[in-house]
């Protein structure tokens, strides 16, 4: 059985008539009629009571088959709907990982934007580290995620879609909280708060490279895995923190953001993906990611 001959039954049982049938079909009436019966041949019933060669009549096997019919005809447009909007990334899921900086800045933005295009796409976000999302798009956990440079795995695809420099974060009662902006040479003293390198190993080793201009290395006093965490530390007084720019939208009481008097260096966040599977969902959420980035620019 064929999918045609759904359609040629469907079209005599609501004429009854075959030539109106056939015209409706815009084939000839014979054929038309050698189709139908080779449906009842193949179902091993009459779905039709000739009246004349013309005129029929649906038996009760026919009204049973025109009911199934429809539902198959509907099931099979809902089943094409589904695989075209697939097809254009407008349903499905996707699983995105991100850095927790990128949630001060680019990525609210980003996912607002993409779920008022496509409100039908689960978005699933899981936080991670440059070094797990790495691993978490090898391991196929992720399609998308949004890191700092550089990456160790140059087999990824990646854009970079954000510069930024490099701030202090200290206790608004800090003396040098003062000045408009602190030399890096400054906070040769100063207790740092500071994660992990196997974080961040980008950011860590940019703000290291920072302190070695100074002519000196931070004394960490503590260390912490969350960015927020590590601003929670400093408004208690703890240290100070060398953080990227765009964390000055967090906002916490007692704890002020200053400039780096000197150059620093930069650190660039990137969406970064996988180029062997670029599924629609994926390519109409990083055509997003573009435009965002590029008004923020």
């Amino acid at each position: 059985m064929e999918l045609r001959h759904l359609r040629y039954f469907i079209a005599v049982a609501e004429e009854l008539h075959f030539s109106r049938a056939a015209e409706r079909l815009h084939i000839a009436q014979p054929p038309l009629s050698q189709q139908i019966q080779q449906l009842e041949a193949e179902l091993g019933v009459e779905l039709f009571h000739r009246k004349t060669k013309r005129q029929v009549q649906l038996t009760e096997a026919g009204r049973v088959f025109l009911r199934e019919a429809y539902q198959l005809l509907a099931h099979l447009e809902v089943a094409i709907q589904a695989t075209q909007r697939t097809g254009r990334g407008e349903i499905g899921q996707l699983r995105v990982g991100f850095i927790s900086p990128v949630t001060y800045n680019l990525l609210p933005g980003i996912l607002q934007e993409f779920r008022q295009q496509f409100p039908e796409v689960e978005l699933v976000l899981q936080e991670l580290t440059t070094a797990e999302q790495e691993q978490a798009l090898r391991d196929r956990r992720i399609h998308v995620g949004f890191v700092h440079l550089p990456l160790e795995d140059d087999t990824l695809n990646w854009e970079c879609i954000q510069q930024e420099t490099l701030i202090v974060a200290l206790a608004e009662t800090h003396p040098l909280a003062q000045q408009e902006s602190i030399a890096v040479q400054s906070l040769a003293n100063e207790q740092f708060i500071l994660f992990p390198r196997y974080l961040g190993v980008g950011l860590y080793d940019k703000i290291m490279a920072l302190c070695q201009q100074g002519n000196f290395t931070p004394k960490v006093g503590q260390e912490a895995i969350q960015m927020q965490t590590i601003i929670g530390l400093v408004s208690a007084g703890i240290g100070i923190a060398i953080v990227p720019s765009s964390l000055q939208n967090l906002q916490r009481t007692g704890v002020v953001y200053r400039a780096i008097a000197q150059q620093t260096p930069l650190i660039e966040t990137a969406v970064v993906w996988r180029g062997e599977e670029e599924i629609p969902v994926l390519r109409e959420f990083l055509k997003v990611v573009n435009s965002v980035t590029k008004e923020q620019l």
